[in-house]
């Protein structure tokens, strides 16, 4: 299988987050770490993102039960 990366336009589209929320999440261990592309680009891994939405859909419909 293939390793999808996302840059951040695409992880911000998905996610609904901003820029500074994402690298928040990075910062406090919520949310994916970006991998390095080259010396100014990162990215971020496309199962990694999809495993992190599925977690927050998840923990949203166990607690408003």
């Amino acid at each position: 299988m293939a390793t999808t990366i996302l840059r951040l336009p695409n992880v911000k589209s998905r996610t609904g987050l901003s820029r500074s929320s994402i690298y928040l999440g990075v910062a406090k261990g919520t949310f994916p770490a970006p991998v390095s592309l080259g010396a100014r680009a990162v990215g971020w891994i496309e199962s990694e993102i999809d495993d992190w939405l599925t977690q927050r859909v998840q923990a949203s419909r166990s607690t408003s039960q």
